[in-house]
């Protein structure tokens, strides 16, 4: 029971911080992912103007890099701008292995 707790605590997490202002925590990976995708779709996907802040992230995969990438993407495309800020070093890590960083910080759209 005490390992149950401990993963649903860890849990990938998105919440609001103020009006345009988000905060991303705990373990972002393969579990969470699809929900965090309609969960952030849901929160931000309207607005112009959002910020992501990454700070609380405690572990992330290649899936939670995805993740990031999905919602930058969707928002330059839509003509929206979304910031991250406080990017892990373990999500840079994962986007300059993969040679993605740029869409992290991309102008208007990350």
């Amino acid at each position: 029971m005490a390992r149950r707790r401990k993963a649903a605590d860890a849990a990938g997490r998105l919440a609001a911080a103020g009006e345009g202002r988000f905060e991303l925590s705990g373990e972002v990976g393969f579990d969470d992912v699809a929900r965090l995708l309609a969960e952030g779709d849901a929160a931000f996907g309207s607005l112009q103007e959002a910020e992501v802040d990454l700070a609380r992230v405690a572990r992330v995969d290649s899936a939670g890099l995805a993740l990031l990438l999905e919602w930058a993407i969707s928002a330059a495309a839509a003509g929206r701008s979304l910031r991250y800020r406080n990017i892990p070093s373990a999500i840079a890590s994962l986007a300059g292995i993969s040679d993605v960083e740029e869409l992290l910080t991309m102008p208007g759209g990350g």
